[in-house]
């Protein structure tokens, strides 16, 4: 991404041929190691896969510090940077740029689906327990398939909202697969969420999204 001006963390399959692409877009506390970890399994996937990094380097296990770094991020700015990365993977050989979607966690999540409504060449998009929007003009953008992955004690989120989107995208005629995982709550896919985690919600909420960005021919 050095061309872009944008850090970000690269993961490549260990072949050359042609691949699918996929964005990751990491949660408020930056781009810890554990999402590092889910990009090169994109690309031990075959996914040629790239983590944004928002906050250009800081990483906190803070709340405090990072509610302050998302306050910072702008959401245009941000989209511009995805635009960015969508532009760079496109760009490469190796990419089939008729296959790249998008992927993140809570914040990231929502930056994917808001990426979505704003890029129509989007194969994919797969939004875990983050904002889903409620716009219908917003969602009447949205080109590709929606995978939203929610916990069903999160407080964040409501599921009458995570229905309602579901519910929304049906009526718009949009591909969309909800999937709501019992006993589990808001940042339930990670282990550094200790009090959250669930290993295996986790491990079928993984598997489930792999199939669903095959499905989606993304």
């Amino acid at each position: 991404m050095e061309s872009e001006k944008i850090p970000g963390f690269l993961a490549l399959p260990h072949n050359v041929t042609r691949h699918r692409a996929i964005i990751v877009i990491h949660e408020w506390w930056g781009l810890s190691e554990w999402v590092k970890e889910q990009t090169e399994k994109f690309a031990a996937n075959r996914y040629i896969a790239l983590a944004m990094d928002l906050y250009e380097g800081k990483v906190t296990t803070d709340p405090s510090i990072a509610r302050k770094l998302k306050r910072r991020l702008r959401q245009e700015q941000t989209l511009g940077e995805l635009k960015a990365a969508f532009d760079y993977l496109a760009s490469r050989p190796e990419v089939d740029p008729k296959h790249i979607g998008s992927l993140g966690w809570s914040m990231g999540g929502g930056f994917a689906v808001q990426f979505a409504i704003h890029e129509p060449r989007l194969a994919a998009c797969v939004v875990n327990y983050g904002p889903l929007p409620t716009d219908i003009a917003d969602i009447q953008k949205i080109n590709a398939p929606v995978l939203g992955i929610s916990g069903s004690l999160d407080r964040g989120f409501r599921l009458d909202k995570v229905r309602g989107f579901g519910a929304s995208m049906n009526a718009a005629g949009k591909r969309v697969d909800i999937r709501i995982y019992d006993g589990a709550g808001h940042g339930f896919e990670n282990p550094a969420n200790q009090t959250a985690y669930r290993p295996a919600a986790a491990a079928d909420a993984w598997l489930y999204t792999l199939e669903f960005l095959r499905r989606s021919e993304c």
